[in-house]
């Protein structure tokens, strides 16, 4: 049973991470950046449902939607303001700008909401639901079924909208879609939206269980880089894998051997699947044509 409780915290914890993953993915996969500022973006998400609910005075599910619709209009403004015009860069200057740009956000989030963390109270958090002898938090049944609702949902708009075919086609080939007429802005703009909303998410579904902080992103998107690469960059199927599988991990190694190893899990999984498929478990590999 204790094995089982620690099973099922892992899959919280994996929910967390594949959320965060999977906006990271979609914006390298797509746009081709590496987003070291997508940690504030999952920072912001949480203050945002934080003060919708202590302000707004609104319900906490009101305020996950505030959450998501900021990040959502904030992740237009950044791809607008500095994704566009990183477009055609090298990948070195990409990496400093968006290094600079999490710099700067989280300087923000200090100015904005002080330095000290804050915990956002919901009935939810202190409701426990008893499933076969199993005892449950109910926000934590929450992220589990909104994370699993959002990669139906994420899964259904890729395959059957429009859009998520052009995202697809761009995916594959940026240059070849764009000779084949589509938008590159409209779909990069979209990209980064679903991706910041996704952190938001993220962020606001995890504020009623831990506290939040404007340095709360650091260490989750130093574990999401763990979770994309361990799946291959730019793959949503292995980001969701990864996600999974260094959150139930991390949970099991803590619950059952020592909380100390806890944060060294992620990068040993992440190590001896690169010693034997470097280029991560779910990619594949492409031979270039010359």
């Amino acid at each position: 049973m204790l094995l089982l409780q620690h099973l099922f915290s892992g899959i919280v914890l994996g929910c967390t991470y594949t959320l965060f993953s999977l906006g990271l993915t979609l914006i390298y996969g797509i746009l081709g950046i590496v987003n070291y500022a997508h940690g504030e973006l999952y920072m912001f998400g949480a203050f945002l449902a934080f003060y919708a609910a202590l302000i707004l005075k609104v319900n906490y599910f009101m305020a996950v939607v505030v959450a998501t619709i900021g990040m959502a209009v904030l992740g237009y403004i950044i791809e607008r303001a500095a994704f566009r015009p990183l477009r055609g860069y090298d990948d070195t200057s990409i990496i400093v700008a968006t290094i600079g740009l999490s710099i700067f956000m989280q300087n923000l989030g200090i100015m904005i909401f002080g330095p000290d963390p804050v915990r956002l109270e919901t009935v939810t958090a202190d409701i426990s639901v008893n499933i076969g002898g199993l005892t449950v938090g109910l926000q934590r049944i929450i992220v589990v079924v909104v994370t699993v609702a959002l990669i139906v949902a994420l899964n259904l708009f890729s395959q059957k909208t429009r859009m998520g075919k052009a995202m697809r086609a761009c995916a594959q080939d940026l240059t070849a879609a764009k000779m084949m007429g589509i938008n590159i802005n409209k779909v990069t703009i979209t990209t980064t939206i679903i991706g910041a909303a996704l952190a938001g998410i993220g962020g606001a579904l995890v504020a009623p269980l831990y506290l939040v902080s404007p340095v709360m992103g650091i260490k989750v998107c130093t574990k999401a880089f763990a979770v994309v690469i361990l799946g291959g960059l730019g793959n949503v199927p292995g980001a969701i894998f990864g996600g999974f599988l260094v959150g139930i991990a991390e949970s099991i190694t803590a619950g059952m051997i020592s909380s100390h190893l806890r944060d060294v899990v992620a990068f040993a999984i992440l190590v001896v699947a690169l010693l034997f498929k470097p280029e991560g478990l779910f990619a594949k590999h492409m031979q270039e044509k010359v």
